[in-house]
């Protein structure tokens, strides 16, 4: 897989790059915000990226800018790697369409896992919109409450005003509103939506959770069952 590091320290660029290369990753290394969409720009001659690494902190403009600026050009996967750990900034690089969010210090066996966790997206639209019984048609809109989500489209509405979601913001939702009022376990989640059993990968759920609470401005839609997940709560529970 072709892995494009957007990182300002070379000291750091050069001991990552060595270990992602004896983890087979073909690694392009970017300095910049600039170069990096640069290197994004599709290209006969070589294939394309399988994951951005982007930090945050780049000399010539903020990774929050650049993350916003490769998604009007590309839909590869994008894993924020910063210092800056607080909740609001995860939010943030999220809502902005990253796809992950590690902080610096990491383990490098968590980035490595993060890594092949979002670049599962070989068939994304096969996630949770389309999970259904076997031999079951799939609906094609959900309706909870305020709330509808058409699936073909990925379009979602709040009394009829569109949200942006990102795809695994939409995917989360879509999974929650197959049943509503029914506890889907945390575990279950993250394997459906980032197709992993990594049991680090659930502080990036919470995080998704608190953004889609905000986007769609109905806190109280997703209830946090606590010690096992979160369940899309039924309208007339919301009275």
């Amino acid at each position: 897989m072709r892995l494009l590091l957007v990182e300002d320290d070379i000291h750091v660029a050069t001991a990552l790059s060595a270990v992602l290369g004896r983890h087979g990753f073909d690694v392009v290394h970017a300095r910049s915000g600039e170069e990096a969409l640069r290197e994004l720009l599709p290209s006969d001659d070589v294939a394309p990226f399988g994951v951005v690494l982007l930090d945050l902190g780049l000399p010539d403009q903020d990774g929050f800018e650049v993350c916003g600026r490769i998604r009007k050009i590309s839909s590869t996967p994008v894993i924020m790697v910063t210092a800056r750990g607080g909740v609001r900034s995860r939010i943030h690089g999220l809502n902005l369409g990253a796809d992950d969010y590690v902080v610096k210090p990491y383990d490098t066996g968590e980035l490595l896992a993060r890594i092949h966790a979002v670049s599962r997206r070989a068939a994304p639209e096969e996630s949770a919109e389309t999970v259904r019984d076997e031999g079951t048609p799939a609906e094609s809109t959900l309706r909870v409450g305020a709330v509808t989500i058409e699936l073909p489209t990925r379009k979602v509405c709040v009394d009829g005003d569109s949200v942006a979601l990102t795809r695994k913001e939409f995917d989360v939702l879509a999974l929650l509103a197959q049943r509503p009022g029914v506890v889907f376990r945390r575990e279950q989640i993250i394997s459906e939506v980032w197709r992993t059993s990594w049991e680090g990968t659930g502080r990036t759920l919470e995080v998704h959770v608190a953004s889609l609470r905000s986007k769609l401005r109905l806190p109280a839609l997703i209830e946090t069952v606590r010690g096992v997940g979160y369940r899309l709560v039924e309208p007339q529970q919301t009275v």
